[in-house]
């Protein structure tokens, strides 16, 4: 329960410093409030229905020359990258060894980058977005994932990125909060788990890796050699 606890403190005190520290630069410079990606969910949830072809705006008014869109986009990134980081702190602290993959944190870190970019390229253009799919479909990226509960963090990663390619951090922001803190107590309360069954969020391995570290020859209960159980 450590872990657990030690997961719940970085996450709240990441929040905390993050949120001062967006307030106080702001604060001490008004004039980055024009390149905040933000306020895009307000313009999603009070726009009215229409044409369904028709481009998102992403409501960078004060956006004028090549500079400012750089800046723009910069802080868009960067934002992505700070909602994301804490998503990964979940993962890593949630999997087992067997279950763990650092090719999907990784993944996780640079995926919201790639999604930030191409939705700003393809939110007004029809004709680019169907270009895009192509350009995918030809690629046929394909990454087989260890537990199927690892898709969701693909899921959300880049969902982080579509929210700040629209210039809708905030949604961002309020989505990986309430993932990071639900993961977080369904894995202290072991929600929905049964005696005898396969729970990739079960506290229990970590007691089981902390006993593989322990025994240096990889020994099972009976005595025999065997790589760590899981």
């Amino acid at each position: 329960m450590t872990r657990v606890r030690s997961l719940f403190l970085r996450l709240t005190l990441f929040y905390l410093v993050v949120t001062g520290a967006v307030v106080g630069f702001v604060s001490l410079f008004p004039s980055m409030t024009n390149y905040m990606p933000i306020g895009g969910a307000q313009t999603l949830l009070s726009a009215q229905s229409g044409d369904p072809f028709q481009g998102i705006g992403i409501g960078a008014t004060q956006v004028g020359n090549l500079a400012q869109s750089i800046v723009w986009l910069f802080v868009a990134v960067c934002g992505a990258v700070l909602t994301t980081l804490p998503v990964t702190w979940v993962y890593m602290a949630s999997r087992s060894r067997t279950e763990y993959d650092q090719a999907l944190v990784e993944t996780m870190i640079v995926l919201p980058i790639a999604v930030t970019a191409i939705v700003v390229m393809v939110h007004n253009s029809l004709a680019l977005a169907f270009s895009l799919a192509g350009i995918v479909g030809g690629v046929r990226f394909r990454n087989t994932l260890k537990s199927s509960g690892d898709a969701i963090y693909i899921l959300l990663a880049t969902g982080i990125g579509l929210a700040a390619g629209i210039g809708a951090l905030e949604i961002a922001l309020v989505m990986t909060v309430l993932f990071n803190f639900t993961f977080a107590f369904l894995w202290v309360a072991d929600y929905g788990g049964l005696t005898g069954t396969h729970r990739y969020l079960r506290p229990n391995n970590v007691h089981l890796e902390e006993e593989a570290e322990d025994d240096p020859q990889g020994r099972d209960q009976s005595g025999e050699g065997g790589g760590p159980r899981s």
